[in-house]
């Protein structure tokens, strides 16, 4: 994939991804960059306005904390959906510093930090941000989940090639119509600056012709030295899917291992689809 269209417009250059960077005890919201959505979707002409389409990054937040009104720290997991539609996406390193920023910060209550962030967000993405924030006493008592689905990783094949080819997919579909979610846990790609490895269990439902196994795993595989951000490549997916195998309706859902106490989970549907939100084994 080229990334000149972040490159030449001096978007990534102007991020905290890979450099040096001062830690912030202090609030301050100005520590958030955002990165437009649409130069990537145009790289892949990707179409917003497809029917149907919905979608959203979700994003748990491990690390939150912050001093009540007496200067006792307090903690919490946070959970924050951010909608595809939204003018930018936000980079991941300046959310991280500024929810550090919180933590030597007096509020008068959780719901005051919860209020904060999502109104800070909000702006910093140019549209709709929910965040939800949870005792510990109560995120504790989820259970580690799984994603529903076939799973698509024990077919024994060769693989010898680990370069985004979407070609795969071309002439994969049967003559018969079917409805089946598949999961894949070998997906893999990576940070577009820092060259960071991105691990994620992948699914994938569909209603429509169907999609043979074993070129879906080669597709999916093949990102595995791939750089995009873990947004961008749900997208990318969606598009190729829709592309080559033209089902009549898709949803595609990356939960991703986390880093840097985020995980990022992003989900794309022209259908019904409601996301499995509990965390997963690798998360």
């Amino acid at each position: 994939m080229s990334t000149s269209n972040y490159f030449n417009q001096n978007i990534l250059s102007e991020q905290f991804l890979g450099k040096p960077t001062k830690y912030h005890d202090i609030y301050q919201p100005m520590l958030l960059r955002a990165i437009p959505r649409n130069l990537n979707r145009e790289l892949i002409n990707f179409d917003l306005n497809q029917t149907g389409l919905t979608g959203e990054d979700i994003w748990t937040l491990y690390e939150i904390s912050w001093l009540n009104q007496k200067g006792l720290p307090q903690v919490a997991i946070g959970e924050l959906a951010l909608d595809m539609r939204s003018v930018n996406l936000i980079e991941s390193k300046s959310l991280k510093l500024y929810l550090n920023s919180f933590s030597q910060t007096r509020f008068i209550s959780s719901e005051a930090v919860r209020q904060t962030i999502e109104y800070d967000l909000s702006n910093c993405a140019i549209g709709l941000v929910t965040v939800t924030l949870f005792r510990l006493q109560d995120i504790r008592k989820r259970t580690i989940g799984h994603l529903p689905g076939i799973c698509i990783d024990e077919q024994d094949i060769d693989i010898n090639n680990y370069e985004l080819n979407s070609d795969y997919l071309h002439n994969s579909t049967a003559s018969d119509i079917a409805q089946e979610q598949l999961v894949s846990h070998l997906f893999k790609s990576n940070c577009l600056i820092t060259r960071q490895p991105d691990w994620a269990t992948i699914q994938i439902s569909y209603y429509g012709l169907r999609i043979h196994h074993e070129p879906l795993l080669r597709y999916l595989i093949s990102y595995r030295k791939h750089y995009e951000f873990h947004e961008q490549c749900a997208e990318r997916i969606f598009h190729d899917i829709i592309t080559y195998c033209n089902p009549k309706k898709l949803s595609v859902y990356i939960r991703y291992t986390r880093r840097g106490g985020i995980d990022i989970n992003p989900w794309r549907s022209n259908a019904e689809y409601v996301p499995y939100r509990t965390r997963l084994a690798r998360q």
